[in-house]
């Protein structure tokens, strides 16, 4: 595995805010694996479950992750919201090695000449916020209605709908994605272990929140997707996923799934 790229230039503060159950913990991990130096700050979420009021002050939107980057070629802090665009960003600082070679040999610059691994890592990058979590927002609101506080008259009449939509949508639409996901991992370029090859990259990083979320389901099982299950539980094994994992019980006391 290529190794973290350092640089001469001067360190960068990085400060991740963290809130619990939330995708930040896939950056937290990130952090881990490219072995930078940074801070954490952890928030709880409230009794609705939103988040902590006090993430408006560090961004507008008060969501979660955010990282504010203290660097000497800026006057005041860079403030990076959104996982996709924290994932890039940090990768092309200090992770190239998180992210496949683009070009085959001789076809430098052409279109059509990138190799497998970097289009898929392009293509995995907005497919896991894009195409997964969407349904798993979805899945969420059917819940939410199933658990509504309604009177008795009117549950029969909520529960329909949820299961409507969970027996005609959802299931089918997280079947046909995770047939695709294991058709990917079957075929990953050079038999890699990984989504984009032998090596993990960014995309992995990314992709990992959601099919962990829809591996709780109860009709997602694991003798029908093996090669889905067993891709997480690698992705569980690596050192940096541990170390960011303790890191949080350490503080927190426990790691809290938001599924």
């Amino acid at each position: 595995m290529a190794e973290p790229v350092t640089s001469s230039a001067p360190p960068a503060k990085i400060t991740l805010h963290w809130l619990e159950s939330s995708r930040a913990h896939r950056i937290l991990w990130l952090l881990e694996e490219l072995q930078v130096p940074y801070e954490l700050k952890t928030y709880k979420r409230q009794k609705s479950m939103q988040a902590d009021p006090k993430l408006k002050e560090v961004h507008p939107l008060g969501k979660s992750p955010v990282i504010e980057i203290e660097s000497p070629a800026t006057s005041k802090p860079l403030v990076l919201a959104e996982s996709g665009a924290i994932v890039e960003y940090l990768t092309d600082h200090c992770g190239k090695w998180l992210i496949p070679k683009r070009y085959q040999e001789g076809k430098e610059g052409q279109i059509g000449g990138e190799t497998e691994s970097w289009l898929r890592h392009r293509f995995y990058m907005h497919y896991a916020e894009g195409s997964l979590m969407p349904l798993l927002v979805i899945e969420l609101l059917v819940r939410n209605i199933k658990n509504a506080p309604v009177p008795f008259f009117i549950r029969p009449i909520t529960n329909g709908i949820a299961n409507k939509i969970e027996t005609s949508f959802l299931e089918k639409e997280f079947e046909l994605h995770y047939q695709f996901l294991e058709d990917q991992l079957a075929n990953s370029p050079d038999g890699g272990e990984y989504l984009c090859g032998n090596e993990i990259t960014g995309a992995d990083i990314m992709t990992s929140f959601p099919i962990e979320a829809g591996n709780s389901r109860s009709d997602i099982k694991q003798e029908q997707f093996p090669k889905a299950f067993a891709y997480v539980e690698r992705l569980y094994q690596r050192e940096a996923y541990k170390r960011a994992t303790e890191k949080i019980i350490e503080i927190e006391g426990c790691l809290k799934k938001p599924f």
